[in-house]
């Protein structure tokens, strides 16, 4: 895919201005502990616009489109021990830059790169150190000022014009997209009719014998990474937000949250299922997992190009604020009517987190989620729980291609003046949307949502 990666250097070359230099370094490796690393994951903005996955290397970039990698140098000896090593030698014409020079000479070529340059480009606040290697290597080009050679009289973040490009997804990585997609619903197919296989034969089930079945699909079908540390909530647990598969227990009559997907080929999925352990829902459970799906489906009507980022949330809110009034989790008496709940924020203690966030190389991806044309278009709102003044700006616009999750959940704890039928039962339901010019294209339905096709899969 060299072309692609060749195209997105010539972008990004094009958005630098006259006499501008951008400088991309990969991810470093890790430490786990004394003396192994965690498995070794490329950083999205370098691998954007080259397609390199080896550790220590940096692409420089100038607005002619001039492409020089620094990367590790053939070594036969660590290439025993850690690995293939490219090398710069074969760099240049596997990767279609320009120059390729090994790692260790970053610091000696960095200053000559830099000579003469308006403007420096490079990552904000995302590589421990960096900024102190451009002060460094830019004190060295000031050095020869007197011979007549300029210093970049500006810094600037290069993630403000990479966040952009990587925004929209070409057909390429939207094909990714889909694949992945269908990985971690095979993982989650898996996961649901293991718990139900292993109730029925009286097993002890735990949180990590489905976690073990979302890693083998992963796995199996030629995914390199789970995309994020996987979720495999049971019982109580699926009211914790961020909680990672444990040893808890797996109970008949509970129900269980999983949100789990894979990483193929530099691009995420993102995927939450929540069903009974045992493969059937009682009725307060599949009362609030009916209005968790109507929200979602308000919310996936709400999401298509021309509409604002914040569409399906405010679909989904309306949905869930008469919901919650529907079943009896919110008083009437007490908050009002729907629009009463949504303008106090009544439902905070029950769905407390947004319905969407960009998805793309990175789970949660770069992108701006304010329009750019109106970010000047400020106004003042009193947010009703904490009373604090919030400046709030235009919601981004959706534009094909575009890829967000649409995730809307409920989550219980026992609380005075809450119906104990419904203590403890977390829910979420989220799938990964590509934005289409008339909608958008659900690409994690591989794994069912409506419920009686959950217990129908389960049950088989």
């Amino acid at each position: 895919m060299t072309s692609i990666h060749a195209q997105r250097r010539a972008h990004l070359a094009a958005l630098l201005g006259p006499g501008g230099i951008a400088i991309i370094p990969t991810a470093p490796v890790v430490a786990r502990n004394r003396d192994s690393d965690f498995p070794y994951r490329h950083d999205s903005y370098f691998y954007y616009l080259t397609g390199f996955a080896e550790p220590g290397a940096c692409l420089v970039l100038t607005n002619e489109g001039h492409a020089t990698l620094l990367c590790q140098p053939k070594d036969p000896e660590r290439e025993i021990w850690d690995g293939y090593r490219l090398g710069p030698q074969a760099a240049v014409q596997a990767l279609g830059v320009d120059e390729a020079y090994s790692s260790a000479e970053t610091d000696s070529r960095l200053p000559h790169l830099l000579e003469n340059r308006t403007t420096v480009w490079f990552p904000f606040a995302t590589h421990a150190g960096l900024a102190a290697r451009v002060d460094g290597w830019l004190g060295q080009v000031r050095t020869r000022a007197r011979t007549g050679v300029l210093c970049p009289a500006s810094q600037s973040d290069v993630c403000q014009l990479l966040d952009e490009m990587r925004l929209v997804k070409d057909a390429h990585e939207q094909d990714i997209i889909r694949r992945a997609g269908a990985i971690s619903a095979r993982g989650h197919v898996r996961a649901m009719q293991r718990s139900a296989r292993m109730l029925r034969a009286g097993e002890d089930v735990r949180e990590y014998h489905l976690d073990a079945e979302l890693l083998h699909a992963f796995r199996e079908a030629g995914s390199q990474f789970p995309a994020y540390t996987s979720i495999v909530a049971a019982g109580a647990n699926a009211c914790v937000l961020h909680y990672r598969a444990g040893d808890a227990a797996i109970r008949a009559g509970e129900l269980v949250l999983i949100d789990a997907a894979c990483e193929l080929d530099g691009y995420a999925s993102d995927i939450t299922r929540t069903f009974p352990a045992n493969g059937r829902f009682s009725g307060p459970q599949r009362a609030l997992y009916e209005l968790v799906l109507a929200s979602q489906k308000a919310a996936i009507a709400a999401t298509h190009a021309g509409a604002r980022f914040d569409a399906p949330h405010d679909a989904a809110i309306a949905v869930l604020a008469q919901g919650m009034l529907d079943v009896g989790l919110l008083d009437g008496n007490k908050v009002g009517s729907a629009q009463d709940v949504i303008g106090q924020r009544a439902y905070f203690p029950f769905y407390m987190h947004r319905t969407s966030h960009w998805m793309g190389m990175d789970v949660h991806d770069c992108g701006n989620y304010v329009e750019p044309a109106q970010a000047d278009q400020v106004s003042e709102h009193v947010d009703a729980l904490t009373g604090q003044t919030v400046l709030r700006r235009p919601s981004r616009i959706l534009h094909p291609g575009m890829v967000l999750t649409i995730e809307p959940g409920i989550y219980v704890r026992p609380t005075e003046g809450v119906p104990e039928r419904f203590h403890h039962i977390g829910i979420r339901i989220e799938d990964d949307a590509i934005v289409t010019a008339d909608g958008c294209e659900l690409v994690t339905r591989d794994v069912p949502v409506e419920p009686d096709a959950i217990e129908a899969l389960m049950n088989a």
